[in-house]
């Protein structure tokens, strides 16, 4: 079994939606008494999170970096990075260290093609959602990305890190976002990626008739599954 590097902590709420998927994923799988081989950094979302705020992307890949090299001096055989709008600076990571990095994007990606779905609504942070370091790389499948209004995205960000961020579940949050997906299929998208590793803990396939797509857990139980079988 290889070892797994988990860069965590942005949230800490969504890095234990990690830790749990892939280690119920290495038990299904093996059976038994196995658990995953994984190592955890998990750094300070509130630092992370200014250099968001400010722009600074480039003090966010030097802590990103600082915390992959030390996952491959300990041990770890790939790096997963547990959220989705830190990918941004991934290809600047990922030339500083030796170990691949698993790109959530791209096992989302995978997903998309499996179930049959060319057009796709994307929910995330401000940044995931507007920025194209993300949506380039599902274009780049041919999966077509439709986003919310801007209005929508502003109050899909805010909930994320005012609320899911710090494990507040609000009902008046959950409809709000329902009816942003609501809107999505509206507009022709076949499936709705939840494009940020809280969104999950907020909404659920029983909560929808349009297929989901939750990152955090494609991203975990591919992750075991590169574990255990490569």
């Amino acid at each position: 079994m290889k070892t797994i590097g988990l860069i965590g902590g942005m949230s800490w709420e969504s890095t234990v939606t990690y830790y749990q998927v892939i280690n119920e994923t290495v038990k299904r799988e093996l059976g038994g008494l196995h658990s995953a081989r994984c190592v955890l950094y998990s750094v300070d979302f509130d630092e992370i999170e200014r250099c968001q705020s400010a722009g600074d992307w480039d003090k966010s890949a030097e802590i990103l970096t600082r915390a992959a090299r030390a996952l491959e001096r300990a041990g770890a055989d790939f790096i997963v990075i547990c959220t989705n709008t830190m990918h941004k600076v991934a290809p600047e990571v990922g030339r500083q260290v030796s170990i691949p990095i698993l790109h959530i994007a791209d096992m989302t990606a995978v997903e998309l093609k499996k179930a049959g779905v060319g057009t796709v609504g994307l929910l995330g942070t401000k940044y995931t959602m507007q920025q194209d370091f993300y949506k380039a790389v599902l274009q780049r499948s041919g999966i077509e990305v439709l986003t919310p209004s801007e209005a929508d995205m502003e109050e899909v960000n805010r909930v994320i890190y005012e609320e899911l961020c710090v494990g507040i579940l609000s009902a008046q949050s959950k409809e709000k976002y329902l009816s942003v997906i609501a809107e999505l299929a509206r507009r022709g998208a076949q499936g709705i990626i939840l494009g940020c590793t809280e969104i999950g803990l907020l909404i659920r396939q029983s909560d929808t008739e349009i297929p989901l797509f939750d990152t955090a857990l494609i991203h975990a139980r591919q992750a075991a599954l590169r574990a255990i079988r490569d």
